[in-house]
């Protein structure tokens, strides 16, 4: 089954081009699935503070909760939620900010979305002993 997937990186201060890679969005069109594997793990935390001290660690992670929300089609994401899989998808895949990048969407094919999200976030975002964050589905 096709999906299209980004990772959404963190660029505490864009002019020195530093991210620290936080998670990753997951869309797979014949499965109706969208699915965001987020988290601002310890590792990213102490990363994040040396490549900016001042950092406002907690509206970044507000910000994540929100992606989140937004992918679950949770009603406290507003209007998005009512936005259909694809939409929402490009919707969390669109630049939006500066602290908060997508990266190019990038393709592949898969039988489980869920385990490839898992898969993709363990490879590109997480240390390899913590497990992916839950994600968000739509059935």
């Amino acid at each position: 089954m096709p999906y299209e997937y980004a990772v959404i990186r963190i660029v505490p201060r864009v002019e020195r081009g530093e991210r620290v890679n936080a998670g990753v969005v997951l869309f797979c069109r014949g499965r109706r699935f969208v699915g965001v594997a987020l988290g601002l793990e310890p590792h990213h935390r102490d990363v994040l503070r040396i490549l900016d001290p001042g950092i406002d660690l907690d509206r970044v992670q507000a910000r994540l909760e929100a992606m989140r929300a937004v992918a679950a089609g949770e009603s406290t994401a507003g209007p998005l939620a009512a936005l259909g899989p694809a939409e929402r998808f490009r919707w969390l895949v669109a630049p939006g900010s500066t602290v908060i990048q997508p990266s190019a969407v990038h393709a592949g094919r898969c039988l489980d979305p869920t385990a490839t999200l898992a898969a993709l976030y363990r490879s590109l975002a997480s240390s390899l002993d913590v497990p992916a964050p839950r994600d968000a589905t739509v059935p």
